[in-house]
């Protein structure tokens, strides 16, 4: 937790897969004056269906508050592609780096199912607001 602040939370239900997000700053890695803004989130896929679930691929859309998007679409997740078994969670950290002080990510997961059967599972939206810039309600 950043000083007194609260760390917003993101949830997303697809199906019987919930993904929860928490977005964080990192100051000491960030240098403003070189416009570089680093954030880390934390990713929780729970899977409540009765299935056993495999993440073969993710998809993110990057937009920045000055107006730059950028899409990644990648193999399975930090490196790896987990099967999250029925009933259980699976958690990583990974980390995106801004050219502007705020933006937001989005994106969706490919599961597949033991039987080959392959969804995607929505990650929610998340803003990245830094202490660098007002914020803004749309």
């Amino acid at each position: 937790m950043q000083g007194n602040a609260i760390i917003p939370r993101y949830e997303q239900r697809t199906d019987d897969v919930i993904v929860r997000v928490v977005p964080e700053f990192l100051a000491e890695q960030s240098n403003p004056s070189d416009s570089r803004f680093i954030w880390a989130y934390s990713v929780e896929i729970d899977n409540q269906s009765d299935r056993d679930l495999t993440v073969t691929d993710r998809f993110w859309q990057i937009a920045d508050s000055s107006g730059q998007v950028q899409e990644v679409r990648a193999a399975g997740v930090v490196g790896e592609t987990p099967m999250v078994k029925s009933g259980e969670t699976f958690r990583y950290t990974s980390g995106a780096p801004l050219t502007a002080p705020s933006g937001m990510m989005r994106g969706s997961y490919t599961m597949r199912t033991e039987s080959g059967e392959s969804f995607d599972i929505i990650v929610p939206t998340f803003l990245l607001d830094s202490p660098h810039e007002a914020h803004c309600f749309n």
